[in-house]
C-alpha cells in the first residue's frame, strides 16, 4: 500500500464506481471518482493523479478521446481502460492511444492489484530513466556554459532549484549575456527534457505574423493559411516555448498572452473555441519591465505573472575570472571553422581582454575573439589581432613606442578595473597587492575617474 499514490477512477455505474472507490481506499490509495468525461477532466485540470482508471463507454464519450485529452492534461498520468469486452481490436486501440493496460468488466480485485503493482515497478523504472537522462541532457547543456566562477556557479544553482518546478520564469539581463543559452539549461534540468524547447523573439515580427505564429490559424481565416496552424504554444504540448524580448509584444498580444497563462487556453486566429495549451513560458528582456508597466508600455498583470520567478543573467563585467575559459572556448570553435591552427592566446592578450568594457557582453567577446582568429598570423592570439577600439575604457592602446607611456596606460587601465569589480578599495588594494594609501596616491597619480 502506498497512501501517496493517487488514483482517478472515470465509471458511470454507480455500483461499480463506488466499489473500485471503496476497494482502492481500503488498500491505502487517494482516490477521486467521475461519472463522465468532463467530471474526469474538471479534476485532472485542479489536481494531478498517477493513475486514471477509465470505462470505455460513458455518456458524454468514450474511454479512449478521455485517456488522449487526460494525457494533453496530465502527460505523466498511467491509464488502465476498463472494457466489458476484451477483444483483440479494443486492446490494440487502447494501446494505440496510450493506455499502460485494460481491465475487463467485472474487475477482479487482485487482478486489479496486480496489474498496479506492476504499474509502480515500471513508473519506478521510467521515473528513474527519465532523471537520468535529464541530468545528462543538462550536463550538456551546462557544458556550453563556460565559466567557473563564484557568481556563474550561484546562478547554476538558481537553475537546478527553479527548474524542477513547473514556474513560468523571466530572465533578465543586458544583451549579449546569453539568456537563450540559461533558458535552454533551465529546460533540459526540468522534468519537460523530452519535450519541445520552442523560440521565438518577439521584436523581429510584426503583430499579426507573431500573434499567428504563437496562438494559431483556423484555416482560410488568413490568405495563406489553407490549413490549421497549431501555433507554437500549442505545438510545444507539454515543453518550453522560449519569448526573447517579451517587453516589445504588443499590448493586444500580451493580453492574450495573459490568458494562456492565466486559464492554459488560447483562441486561434480565426477560430471561435478556445484552445487548451500545456507549454512552460521562459521569457526574457533587457529593459526593465516595472519602468514599462509605469510607461504603460507593459501589462501589469503579465508583467507580476513573469516576475514571480526572475533570474539576473550577470553581465560579463560580473564574471571576468570567466574570460579566459571564454576565450579558450571560442578560439577552438573558429580556428576549426576557418581551418586554421590558432592554439591560443598569450598572456598580455588575456589580461588585455579582461581590463575590456564588454558592453557586449559575451556575444561581443565572442565576435572579438573570431576577428582575432581571422587576423592572427601565428599559433598564438597577439594583441594587435584584436580589434582595435576594443581595448580599455573605450579607447585604444597608446599610439607610442616608449615603454613607460604603454606601462602608465595598462596601470591606469588595471586598477580602474579592478575597482569596477571591487568598489571596496580596502579590498581592491588587497586584489591589487598595494597598500591603502598607495592606492589613493595611484588613483590620484593616473586621474582615475571613481
Amino acid at each position: 500500500m502506498n497512501n501517496k499514490h493517487s488514483v482517478l477512477v472515470v465509471e458511470d455505474e454507480d455500483v461499480i464506481r463506488s466499489t473500485l472507490t471503496e476497494f482502492l481506499s481500503g488498500e491505502g490509495y487517494q482516490v477521486a471518482e467521475a461519472a463522465t468525461c468532463a467530471d474526469s477532466l474538471a479534476l485532472a485540470r485542479e489536481r494531478d493523479f498517477h493513475v486514471a482508471i477509465c470505462d470505455v463507454q460513458l455518456p458524454d464519450g468514450d474511454g479512449i478521446g478521455l485517456l488522449r485529452r487526460l494525457n494533453e492534461i496530465q502527460p505523466d498520468v498511467f491509464v488502465l481502460v476498463i472494457t466489458a469486452y476484451a477483444t483483440v481490436e479494443n486492446a490494440v486501440e487502447a494501446f494505440k492511444a496510450g493506455a499502460f493496460d485494460y481491465l475487463v468488466k467485472p474487475v477482479i480485485f487482485d487482478e486489479l492489484i496486480k496489474k498496479l503493482e506492476r504499474l509502480w515497478e515500471y513508473r519506478a523504472l521510467a521515473v528513474e530513466n527519465v532523471n537520468l537522462r535529464s541530468e545528462l541532457r543538462l550536463h550538456r547543456e551546462f557544458d556550453k556554459i563556460v565559466g567557473s566562477s563564484k557568481v556563474l556557479a550561484e546562478l547554476q544553482t538558481t537553475i537546478r532549484k527553479v527548474a524542477v518546478t513547473n514556474s513560468n520564469v523571466l530572465l533578465v539581463g543586458e544583451t549579449g549575456t546569453g539568456k537563450e543559452l540559461f533558458a535552454r539549461a533551465i529546460h533540459a534540468a526540468g522534468n519537460r527534457t523530452d519535450t519541445k524547447f520552442l523560440a521565438v523573439n518577439c521584436g523581429t515580427r510584426p503583430a499579426d505574423l507573431l500573434e499567428s505564429q504563437l496562438f494559431g490559424v483556423r484555416a482560410g481565416s488568413l490568405p495563406s493559411a489553407q490549413t490549421d496552424q497549431a501555433g507554437l504554444l500549442r505545438h510545444a504540448g507539454g515543453g518550453t516555448v522560449y519569448l526573447d524580448e517579451v517587453s516589445q509584444l504588443p499590448l493586444s498580444t500580451q493580453a492574450k498572452l495573459l490568458r494562456a497563462i492565466e486559464y492554459q487556453e488560447i483562441m486561434p486566429y480565426g477560430g471561435s473555441e478556445a484552445v487548451a495549451v500545456h507549454a512552460r513560458i521562459i521569457a526574457s528582456t533587457t529593459r526593465d519591465l516595472a519602468r514599462e508597466v509605469a510607461e504603460e508600455r507593459f501589462q501589469e498583470d503579465l508583467f507580476y505573472r513573469l516576475d514571480g520567478v526572475k533570474i539576473r543573467i550577470p553581465p560579463l563585467r560580473e564574471r571576468l575570472d570567466d574570460i579566459p575559459e571564454l576565450v579558450e572556448c571560442f578560439i577552438s570553435r573558429h580556428s576549426q571553422v576557418m581551418g586554421k591552427r590558432v592554439n591560443g592566446a598569450t598572456s598580455e592578450t588575456i589580461r588585455l581582454l579582461m581590463s575590456a568594457q564588454w558592453k557586449g557582453n559575451v556575444r561581443q567577446l565572442d565576435n572579438a575573439i573570431e576577428r582575432a582568429v581571422m587576423m592572427c598570423e601565428g599559433t598564438m592570439i597577439e594583441p594587435t589581432d584584436l580589434p582595435p577600439d576594443l581595448l580599455g575604457l573605450g579607447q585604444p592602446l597608446p599610439d607610442t613606442d616608449d615603454l613607460r607611456s604603454a606601462l602608465r596606460h595598462y596601470e591606469r587601465l588595471h586598477i580602474s578595473r579592478v575597482l569596477r569589480q571591487w568598489p571596496d578599495k580596502r579590498e581592491a588594494a588587497k586584489r591589487l597587492k598595494l597598500g591603502l594609501s598607495s592606492l589613493y596616491r595611484k588613483i590620484e597619480e593616473l586621474n582615475i575617474d571613481l
